[in-house]
């Protein structure tokens, strides 16, 4: 069920040594490629038919109305309603928790302020197919609104009756979003990028979604803004000891499997006992489990058990890797945190599951996988905003600064550069 590996005497080093899977081959990415051709230039046609082909959905409409979102709420379960109200009041708090606003910055004469304007419109793309994911919505759609976004669009593929599960749109109703679209796969990222008859496009796509879905964002980058993150197919790394217990750390290694193929999930550890007892007990959860045809082929392609030397060499490992979540199951986790270089995000200890923050904890779900940790962050508030410095200087700060950009901008070659200070500096003739 998990490959082994042994790992002993072969670290610190482990870059391009350890297995990844490949997610971006030429006969995908080509795929891909020509369904965001194709909805750029047909449109709302184009996404009919890929609808079809892909979901089996014939659509009638691609907007889902604004009265159907916001009857939802009612038609859930009170208990799932009240979880999602409180994922939903986390979300919001954590967000709006934000250092203050930075102070003015002043040095010889110059002040710099800096501004954080939002975009005006926010694509957000929610998974669907397997599962229904009205987490995603709100650990998306409301930093957005924090943000100040004013028109945050969903795209979420349509389940095989051409319906939006009610809990989405209740996710949806409580998250403030503004349009919400039956639609999925590398054609509803097109459409948000380059607009259709029915999807006006927006300024920045987010969300996780399947390898096509982060081939798609990859197409359009340039058309739209988005996160410098591959949010791909999920990924975890639990660093495990003999403190914690061997159920807690197979259920989490099943977690991240459950959500689907591509995805990782690596045991590693310094004891062999661990090791064993674990891969027993991973085996045991998977034939149990109602989505155990997935969770195998998830494991068969990216499911590995790990003995390294020691601390040392299980953090060496898990950098190279750069995982989605890591969770740190053992003793004393906080006194690894010195050695961590590339994570998504990091859980300590045995009550800290990934579930945690997959739901409620507060920061995000939508994290980096694919190793893209190794450069870029958690979706946050600031994947929304746009950073703009306000610039001022009155004559005698320009007079001091003259001299210094006039002679940087002739060694440039960029004579009208020079002159523009230099000229400021000169006598002004009397009126």
């Amino acid at each position: 069920m998990l490959e082994r590996l042994d790992l002993r005497g072969r670290g610190p080093d482990f870059r391009g040594t350890l297995p990844r899977p490949n997610l971006v081959g030429e006969a995908p990415v080509a795929e891909v490629r020509a369904i965001v051709d194709d909805v750029q230039t047909r449109g709302d046609k184009a996404l009919r038919e890929y609808t079809a082909r892909f979901d089996n959905v014939e659509l009638d409409e691609i907007a889902v109305p604004a009265s159907e979102i916001g009857a939802a709420p009612g038609r859930l379960d009170p208990a799932l309603l009240d979880a999602l109200r409180e994922a939903a009041e986390s979300i919001e708090a954590f967000h709006r928790h934000r250092p203050s606003d930075p102070d003015t910055f002043e040095r010889n004469g110059i002040s710099v302020d800096l501004l954080e304007l939002p975009v005006a419109r926010a694509g957000v793309y929610v998974p669907g197919g397997l599962a229904s994911y009205p987490s995603t919505v709100l650990m998306t759609a409301i930093p957005a609104r924090v943000a100040g976004v004013k028109g945050i669009a969903v795209c979420v593929p349509p389940a095989p009756d051409g319906a939006i599960p009610a809990a989405v749109l209740a996710a949806a109703s409580l998250a403030g979003v503004d349009e919400l679209y039956r639609v999925g796969g590398p054609q509803a990222i097109a459409a948000m990028a380059y607009g259709t008859e029915t999807i006006a496009p927006v300024d920045v796509i987010v969300g996780p979604g399947s390898r096509r879905v982060s081939l798609a964002k990859l197409a359009v980058r340039g058309a739209v803004g988005m996160p410098a993150s591959f949010a791909g197919p999920s990924e975890v790394v639990v660093i495990a000891d003999e403190s914690v217990p061997v159920d807690y750390v197979a259920i989490d290694l099943v977690v991240q499997a459950e959500h689907g193929p591509d995805g990782l999930a690596w045991l590693i550890t310094w004891s062999e006992q661990v090791l064993d007892a674990v891969t027993r007990a991973v085996t045991a959860l998977v034939e149990q489990s109602p989505r155990r045809a997935a969770i195998e082929a998830t494991l068969a392609g990216g499911g590995y058990a790990v003995l390294v030397d020691g601390r040392e060499a299980a953090m060496a490992v898990s950098n190279e890797i750069a995982p989605e979540h890591l969770e740190l199951c053992c003793e004393d986790p906080r006194a690894m945190i010195p050695l961590l270089a590339n994570a998504g995000a990091v859980f300590l200890g045995p009550y800290t599951p990934a579930s945690l923050g997959d739901y409620i904890a507060g920061p995000s779900h939508t994290l980096p996988t694919f190793g893209s940790a190794r450069y870029a962050s958690v979706l946050g508030v600031e994947d929304f905003l746009r950073r703009v410095h306000v610039i001022s200087a009155d004559r005698q700060a320009l007079s001091l600064a003259a001299p210094h950009v006039a002679a940087i901008a002739r060694a440039e070659g960029l004579a009208a550069h020079a002159s523009s200070v230099m000229l400021r500096c000169e006598p002004q003739p009397i009126s």
